[in-house]
């Protein structure tokens, strides 16, 4: 891969630290930086979506026709890499990353119509519907059931570690319609309103002290059956190609951009020769994925699934995100564990004690060790190349 910039790439640079200086505020700067997860509070992503939506930058991976940018895959990353740089805050993966794509390429013309301008404009906050107590990598054994009564299913049971439901209004979610066929034979993906009568969600508060994940509740919720994505009971091939998306969604920029503060930090208080070694291995390891993302792009046309490729991303970079994180841990030593009360954050005006990572490392890395499990484990997607890849 020839990584260098042209003079139009260099333009296209320029443009876009332009953008961000003039439009990315300190609040909102500061939220993404002090970010400790893919998921920043809606507060801070919806207004930097809305930004980008003006500009008609939202989502650069969609297929123009419906709201992307047409961007070659170097025009992708440096965007990523720059807004990565600059401490712009995340947009909620769920949404323009996940369920934007998959409405794309399974929905009706009349689904698309409506559902895809309110992505776009940060109209819908999405979460999702997939794991379930004892239905995790285990995904096609998941029991919410949905009847069928007219022109609506009726939904019972229960979704786990369903990132930010408090916070949406929609959701996509996987349900049994047949429980008497295989597993992945009898299972629907729907789109549903998380305003329902019979609704409830309830936090689980993680590790790190933070409300990111919830248990979702259906006791008799009534769901149109216009909010099928694709045939009944065939939602397993919906779910499979949305995954594909969430596992090779995002970019190494948000890593590199966590590097980088880290060095300075290492390279700053005289960091030991081992913890210098350390960072030269993870350096060296995110520019290899840094190829591969590319080659992995230049394969692609707009919208397309990366296909088991994915998995291979998925891979190396919750791995090295883990890897980043324990030497950011172990670099700070006894800071890591210590709370800083007088620290700034998002709203408050005073300024920060320390550099970001004192703030942010310890749940930073409590939070990613989820990383090697979401969107199906490591040793699942492990299991997908062999036999994808390798023909085992």
């Amino acid at each position: 891969m020839n990584l260098d910039l042209t003079p139009e790439d260099i333009a296209f640079r320029d443009e876009v630290r332009a953008f961000l200086k003039d439009k990315l505020t300190p609040d909102l700067a500061a939220a993404g930086r002090l970010a400790t997860s893919v998921f920043i509070e809606p507060e801070y992503s919806l207004p930097w979506q809305r930004i980008l939506h003006r500009k008609g930058w939202v989502a650069p991976h969609w297929p123009k026709e419906y709201g992307g940018t047409g961007w070659d895959e170097m025009q992708r990353y440096i965007f990523a890499s720059e807004c990565a740089r600059a401490g712009a805050p995340g947009l909620a993966p769920m949404g323009l990353g996940m369920v934007g794509p998959c409405i794309i390429g399974y929905g009706t013309p009349e689904q698309k119509a409506y559902y895809l301008p309110r992505l776009l404009a940060g109209e819908d906050y999405w979460c999702q519907g997939y794991s379930e107590p004892g239905s995790g990598s285990d995904l096609a054994s998941l029991q919410l059931k949905a009847e069928s009564d007219g022109d609506d299913y009726i939904l019972n049971g229960t979704k786990i570690w369903t990132t930010h439901a408090h916070h949406a209004n929609k959701m996509f979610c996987l349900v049994r319609t047949d429980p008497k066929t295989k597993p992945q034979l009898g299972i629907t993906f729907l789109l549903l309103d998380m305003k329902s009568p019979g609704i409830k969600v309830d936090p689980i508060i993680t590790l790190a002290g933070e409300h990111e994940l919830n248990q979702v509740f259906f006791d008799n919720v009534r769901v149109p059956k216009s909010g099928r994505l694709g045939e009944e009971n065939d939602g397993w091939s919906v779910a499979k190609y949305l995954l594909e998306f969430e596992r090779g969604g995002g970019s190494s920029a948000g890593l590199e951009a966590v590097l980088g503060r880290l060095k300075t930090h290492l390279f700053t208080h005289g960091a030991d020769a081992g913890l210098i070694r350390r960072f030269g291995d993870v350096s060296m390891k995110l520019e290899a994925i840094k190829i591969t993302e590319q080659r992995v792009l230049a394969e692609l046309t707009g919208g397309q699934p990366p296909g088991p490729a994915a998995s291979m991303l998925k891979v190396q970079r919750t791995e090295l995100m883990q890897a980043i994180d324990t030497l950011g841990i172990e670099a700070l030593g006894e800071h890591a564990g210590v709370h800083q009360p007088d620290a700034w954050l998002p709203g408050a005006n005073v300024p920060v004690i320390g550099p970001d990572a004192l703030v942010t490392g310890m749940a930073r890395y409590l939070n990613n060790r989820a990383g090697s499990i979401y969107g199906g484990s490591n040793e699942v997607q492990r299991n997908i190349m062999a036999k994808a890849v390798l023909g085992l």
